[in-house]
């Protein structure tokens, strides 16, 4: 039963964060860190339930993915975004596997989290600020050469803290993508990207699970599907309105309370495995 209410806790963490330009993977350490689930096997969970959330984007998007899985043969258009979308995909993929193991061992833990936090705050905040000139109103405005620039952005994601989400989204701001467009490419990106990541790592750690194992794992991928599909959703709604300096915000002061925390022993942010 424990295993079942972490496994609703982290599902709903995962869905609230994952394409909000904060870092579900940076909440995830540090919900783990605080609930004692740091395990090898919890990593593989943590992993695992963002392709619940992954598959909110494929829901609410299911038209467009349609239209892309029928046209791929015959549609230019439908083959250039699919096109766009690989290049946005190989260069997070490529460091991925040549340095993901060494990121883990050294940069997953809270301190490093929150220090990716504030930094990426700043950044995001200095992007807003600097309001450049939008000359990709929509997605399908975007070149090869863009969605390479934001796979190459993405790369900064593999640093838990920074945020996925914020990586694709800010460095489509700062290349000239529209606030509208730089968060859609990003949904869509997040598609393959996170679906490449959970298959992999399940591949990976497979001798870690057993059939025990699918009842919380199940769990914890509904719940993130779910919280996932709802700020989705309340996420296209704000940007119609906002800029993103309420999240740079977030991001400092929860950065900011994890180190004040850490120094004054207030939360002891280890865990054992």
């Amino acid at each position: 039963m424990e295993l079942y209410v972490i496994a609703i806790i982290l599902g709903l963490v995962e869905g609230v964060t994952e394409f909000l330009p904060v870092s579900s993977t940076g909440h995830l350490i540090l919900a783990g860190h605080l609930l004692q689930f740091t395990s090898e096997k919890a990593k593989v969970f943590e992993i695992v339930i963002q392709t619940g959330a992954m598959f909110a984007i494929v829901w609410e998007y299911r038209v467009r993915f349609a239209t892309l899985a029928t046209g791929i043969v015959r549609d230019a258009k439908a083959q250039g975004f699919v096109l766009q979308l690989a290049i946005a995909f190989l260069p997070a993929a490529i460091v991925g596997l040549l340095a993901g193991d060494r990121i883990k061992e050294h940069l997953f833990n809270p301190i490093a989290v929150a220090l990716a936090l504030i930094v990426g705050g700043l950044v995001m905040y200095w992007a807003e600020r600097r309001q450049p000139q939008v000359r990709v109103p929509e997605v399908g405005d975007m070149t090869w050469r863009d969605a390479l620039k934001i796979g190459c952005a993405q790369c900064l994601a593999l640093i838990p803290g920074t945020s996925r989400a914020a990586a694709t989204i800010v460095g489509g701001l700062l290349f000239g993508l529209s606030r509208r467009a730089a968060t859609e490419f990003s949904f869509f990106l997040a598609v393959p990207t996170l679906l490449a990541a959970g298959a992999y790592d399940l591949f990976q750690h497979r001798d870690l699970l057993s059939r025990a194992d699918i009842g919380w794992f199940a769990v914890g991928t509904l719940v993130a599907f779910a919280s996932a599909l709802v700020c989705v959703r309340w996420l296209l709604r704000f940007i119609s309105s906002h800029d993103f300096t309420a999240f740079a915000a977030y991001r400092i002061a929860f950065g900011v309370l994890v180190l004040v925390t850490a120094a004054t022993g207030l939360v002891s942010w280890t865990a054992d495995d």
